[in-house]
């Protein structure tokens, strides 16, 4: 059981960052900020949960099952995230590609200690266990006073050199052309080894340069992800789910009619279109699996909208899940996302695998929560920096669309046009 307080916040966003910086002594955070975009579907502007009271870790085998039964028995908040690589829970695949970060499969927590914001409305939720602890923290919260600190930039190495993407891209066309697949999402790795950061800088750095409606701060003991994620996975509000993949990608300018030039010719490029409408179609075809009949509606096609570094095109498919379905099912017969795949997906989750170099672990899976009432919202993790601390690693992931129009050469610099933000925060 919970003891829940209600609070009116006079200055959120400096609450926010000192919520989170008092968050950092403990073991697992998550802190999940929507940067106050506009989001139709979103119920908070910042959540923060800490400290796990239960937590579940494993690898991919049995995961979602595994999943299952710790959410029915816990029937609280849960936060955490599903990796890439529970693919090989859904279907009878394998990751062999190297690991330099080693993350669990599946991380979830139930927090002792968990906080919600809209707008100025604070609601802070204790288990009964610490509840006594609320008045003290909140006293510590409003106390903290941050200031930055300088830190050395690090080398980043590219793990796939230029001339490789493309030979490996030109790989992927033949696969295309022969009929293969259709479309397949080609990732490459940005790494650092030996190298030492401040999480918590680096996170800071890369919400304010980015801004985005998704970005997360995860810790679990000396694993962390700093996420400036644009994409929700999956939203589950009552009976509906949404799911809203993105698919396309323009630079930003300076120059206002530059700008707009970019985000309309994003809108009427055929290829950047023709992507989208693929993956809405899977997303569609997922939702349908627990999906009430005839429930399945693509509330948007191709909306365009603007973050602070990029234009990008963004679909909504909404569903109704069928009662006999249970929640973890919706997630598990959607999981991994469209966009980070291609389609169709087996085929193209299969080619992934044998062209990309490193495993994808946490990059392209999903960071979120479950509620105690079975709703949940996921984000897709890209835009994302990935740090072992004990093992001094840094990881960083940018892909794009591959489809039978794609430029090997642009499809590259769209790579480096993502990878932008990632590599100003730690270079």
């Amino acid at each position: 059981m919970r003891t829940s307080i209600h609070k009116i916040i006079d200055n959120p966003i400096h609450f926010k960052q000192q919520l989170l910086v008092w968050s950092q002594s403990f073991r697992e955070i998550v802190f999940l900020d929507s940067n106050d975009n506009e989001q139709i579907y979103s119920d908070f502007d910042l959540v923060l949960a800490v400290d796990a009271f239960t937590s579940l870790k494993t690898d991919y085998q049995n995961a979602f099952e595994n999943l299952k039964q710790y959410q029915q028995t816990t029937a609280d908040w849960l936060f955490g995230y599903l990796s890439y690589d529970l693919k090989n829970d859904v279907e009878p695949l394998s990751s062999n590609n190297f690991d330099g970060l080693h993350f669990p499969d599946l991380f979830f927590f139930q927090p002792r200690k968990l906080f919600l914001l809209k707008g100025n409305q604070l609601e802070i939720q204790y288990l009964n266990v610490c509840d006594d602890e609320v008045s003290i923290d909140f006293e510590a919260i409003t106390a903290v006073q941050y200031s930055k600190s300088a830190s050395e930039p690090i080398p980043i190495a590219q793990r796939i050199s230029k001339e490789n993407y493309i030979e490996k891209v030109n790989q992927m066309l033949q696969h295309i052309h022969r009929g293969d697949l259709y479309e397949a999402n080609f990732c490459m790795e940005f790494f650092a080894t030996n190298a030492t950061i401040n999480p918590l800088e680096k996170f800071l750095k890369l919400n304010d340069i980015s801004k985005p409606p998704f970005a997360v701060f995860f810790k679990n003991n000396t694993q962390f992800l700093l996420s400036a994620s644009p994409e929700r996975y999956l939203k589950k509000e009552r009976e509906r789910l949404i799911s809203q993949p993105i698919k396309g990608t323009a630079p930003r300018f300076l120059d206002s009619v530059k700008d707009e030039r970019s985000k309309f010719a994003l809108a009427l490029d055929p290829k950047e279109r023709s992507e989208n409408i693929m993956i809405t179609d899977l997303v569609r075809n997922d939702l349908s699996k627990t999906a009430q009949k005839g429930s399945v509606k693509v509330a948007e096609l191709c909306g365009i909208y603007s973050f602070l570094q990029v234009h990008q095109m963004i679909s909504t498919i909404t569903s109704k899940l069928d009662s006999k379905f249970n929640i973890l099912e919706a997630i598990r017969t959607t999981f991994p996302m469209g966009s980070m795949t291609g389609a169709p997906k087996i085929a193209a989750i299969k080619i992934i695998e044998k062209l990309e170099e490193t495993k994808r672990g946490l990059y392209s899976g999903a960071v979120g929560y479950i509620k105690p009432n079975n709703d949940f919202d996921f984000n897709v993790v890209i835009r994302s920096i990935l740090y072992n601390q004990e093992k001094q690693y840094v990881s960083f992931s940018v892909g794009s669309a591959i489809t039978s129009l794609s430029d090997p050469e642009k499809e590259y610099q769209e790579c480096l046009l993502k990878a932008k933000a990632m590599l100003d925060v730690l270079g």
